[in-house]
C-alpha cells in the first residue's frame, strides 16, 4: 500500500482533497501557535527580567501555544489519523474561546497611544487567539465528521449494528 493509497482512502481520511485541506489548516495552526509564544513570551521575558510577578494569564497562553504546537507536530506523523482524536481538537478549541475571552477583555477596548507599544502589539496578539480559535474550531467540526464518517453507519452504543 502507498501513501498515497492510504491519503486517498476516502472512508477514512477525506481524500486526498481532505489531507490537503488539513494539511492547509495544521500548518497554519502551527504557525500561529509560534507566534502567539512569541507575543506573549515578550512581556514574560520582560517581567523575568525586571524581576517582576510571573502572571499566570501570559503563562496560560505560553502552554496553550505549546501545547497547539506540540499537537500540529504529533497530527503530523505520517500515518496518525488524527480524526481519532477529534475530542483534543474540540479542548484546544475550548482553552483557545478562553484565552481570546481572557485577553479580549482586557486589550480589545484599550485604546493605547503610539508610545505604548506593548498595547498595541498585545491587541495584535488578541486577533491571532481569535484566529487560532477559529482555526481549531474548524479543524475539530472537520474531524469530527470525519470520525463518524468513518464509522461506516454503526451504532454509537454497541458498534454492532449497521444504521
Amino acid at each position: 500500500m502507498g501513501a498515497l493509497d492510504f491519503i486517498g482512502n476516502k472512508s477514512s481520511s477525506g481524500g486526498v482533497f481532505g489531507a490537503l485541506i488539513r494539511l492547509i489548516l495544521r500548518f497554519f495552526q502551527f504557525i500561529f501557535a509560534i507566534t502567539v509564544a512569541g507575543l506573549y513570551g515578550v512581556d514574560l521575558h520582560a517581567a523575568k527580567q525586571a524581576g517582576a510577578y510571573t502572571d499566570g494569564k501570559w503563562v496560560f497562553a505560553e502552554v496553550l501555544a505549546g501545547l497547539s504546537a506540540v499537537t500540529v507536530l504529533i497530527y503530523g506523523i505520517p500515518f496518525f489519523k488524527s480524526y481519532w482524536a477529534f475530542g483534543w481538537d474540540w479542548v484546544l478549541f475550548i482553552l483557545w474561546t478562553a484565552l481570546f475571552g481572557i485577553f479580549g477583555k482586557i486589550y480589545i477596548p484599550a485604546h493605547p497611544t503610539p508610545k505604548q507599544g506593548g498595547i498595541i502589539r498585545m491587541k495584535h496578539a488578541v486577533w491571532i487567539d481569535l484566529i487560532n480559535m477559529l482555526l481549531w474550531l474548524v479543524t475539530a467540526c472537520y474531524a469530527t465528521a470525519i470520525w463518524f464518517r468513518s464509522r461506516g453507519g454503526r451504532t454509537m452504543h454497541t458498534g454492532r449494528a449497521t444504521v
